[in-house]
C-alpha cells in the first residue's frame, strides 16, 4: 500500500508552506506529494494569504525535490485549454526528471470560477472527454509528426505535439462517484482510478464499476491502478486525535467514520478494509499544513506497519 500526501492549499498555505510539506513527505518516506487545484478557500476558513496555482507550485517543487512523485487530485479542466494544459505538464515532468502524474476532472465548484471570472460551461464532462483525447494524443504523437483533433468544443490542426514529457507515459489519474460517464473515461484514459472520501462499501461498487468497464473496453481489470483519497487526523493517544480534529474544525467521531482517524492501529486496520476491496494507493487528506508531526507520526506508526 503507497501513502502520499495530499494538501488542499485553497485552505491557505503559501508556496513556502508548501515547500516545507513536500520536503517532509519526501524525508518521511511518503510516495508522493499532491495537491488540490482550486482558486477559492471553501467553508469557514479565510483562505489567507489566497490560493497558489497548481501548476506553479508543481513546477517550483519539481527542482526542488529528488525523490516523490507530483501531482494534481484533480487539475480542473475548467481552467485550462488541453493543448496549453499538455504543454505546462510535459514541461514540469522534465523539470521533475519524470515524476509527475496528471489527475484531471471536469471542475465543479462553481463560486470560484465566478470569483476569478473564470467561464463555468454546462457541458463540462463531455469537454473533459476532449481534453483527455488531446492531452494524451498530443503526448502519444510521435516526434516529426503532427496532432489533430476537430471535436465539438476544442479544435487542433496540424499541432506539432511538443514538447514531449520525460516520461514515456505520464500516468493519468480519473476519479469520482459517478456510476456510468467515469468509469467508461477511466477505462478509456486512465492509468490510476481515484474515489474520493468514500466508504469501503462505496468503493468497492465503483471499483467494481471501473473494472467492468475496463473489461468491456479490452483492458484487463487490473490494467488501472485503485485508490483513495481519506482525510487523515492521527494521535498517540485519544487526547491528541481530538486536538488535531479540533485543528480542523472536525469532529473525531465523524472523522472515524468518514477517514482515516484514531490511534495508528485504528488507521492501519481501517486501511487494511480498503486494501481488501482491492485498493492499492492512499492519498492522506492533511488539512493542517503547519502540523509536521502528525506527517512524522504517520511515517513512524503507521506506514511502518504497512510496509
Amino acid at each position: 500500500m503507497d501513502l502520499r500526501i495530499f494538501t488542499e492549499p485553497q485552505q491557505g498555505a503559501t508556496y513556502d508552506t508548501l515547500l516545507t510539506v513536500a520536503k517532509a513527505t519526501e524525508d518521511l518516506g511518503f510516495d508522493a506529494f499532491f495537491r488540490s487545484d482550486h482558486y477559492l478557500r471553501m467553508g469557514g476558513s479565510d483562505g489567507l494569504p489566497g490560493p497558489t496555482d497548481a501548476w506553479i507550485t508543481l513546477a517550483g517543487l519539481a527542482r526542488e525535490t529528488k525523490r516523490i512523485r507530483l501531482g494534481t487530485l484533480m487539475t480542473a479542466g475548467t481552467f485550462r485549454l488541453p493543448g496549453v494544459l499538455a504543454i505546462q505538464v510535459a514541461q514540469v515532468d522534465q523539470m521533475s526528471g519524470g515524476r509527475v502524474e496528471l489527475g484531471l476532472g471536469a471542475g465543479w465548484f462553481e463560486e470560484e470560477h465566478k470569483a476569478y471570472g473564470i467561464p463555468f460551461p454546462k457541458e463540462k464532462f463531455a469537454r473533459l472527454e476532449e481534453q483527455l483525447a488531446i492531452v494524451t494524443g498530443l503526448w502519444a504523437t510521435e516526434v516529426g509528426k503532427t496532432f489533430d483533433f476537430h471535436g465539438t468544443y476544442y479544435d487542433l490542426t496540424d499541432s506539432p505535439a511538443l514538447p514531449k514529457p520525460a516520461q514515456q507515459k505520464v500516468p493519468v489519474l480519473i476519479g469520482g462517484h459517478g456510476a456510468t460517464r467515469t468509469p467508461r473515461l477511466a477505462a478509456q484514459y486512465a492509468d490510476e482510478f481515484n474515489i474520493p472520501f468514500a466508504s469501503v462499501e462505496d468503493s468497492e461498487r465503483q471499483f467494481g464499476r471501473v473494472r467492468a468497464a475496463a473489461q468491456e473496453a479490452g483492458r484487463g481489470a487490473d490494467a488501472l491502478t485503485y485508490s483513495n483519497a481519506l482525510v487523515a487526523c492521527v494521535g498517540r493517544d485519544d487526547r491528541e486525535v481530538a486536538r488535531r480534529a479540533a485543528a480542523i474544525g472536525r469532529e473525531v467521531d465523524e472523522l472515524k467514520a468518514n477517514g482515516l482517524a484514531g490511534s495508528p492501529t485504528e488507521v492501519v486496520d481501517k486501511i487494511g478494509r480498503y486494501a481488501e476491496i482491492g485498493s492499492r494507493r492512499i492519498y492522506l487528506q492533511m488539512l493542517d499544513l503547519d502540523d509536521l508531526d502528525h506527517l512524522e507520526l504517520i511515517s513512524a506508526q503507521v506506514q511502518s506497519q504497512l510496509s
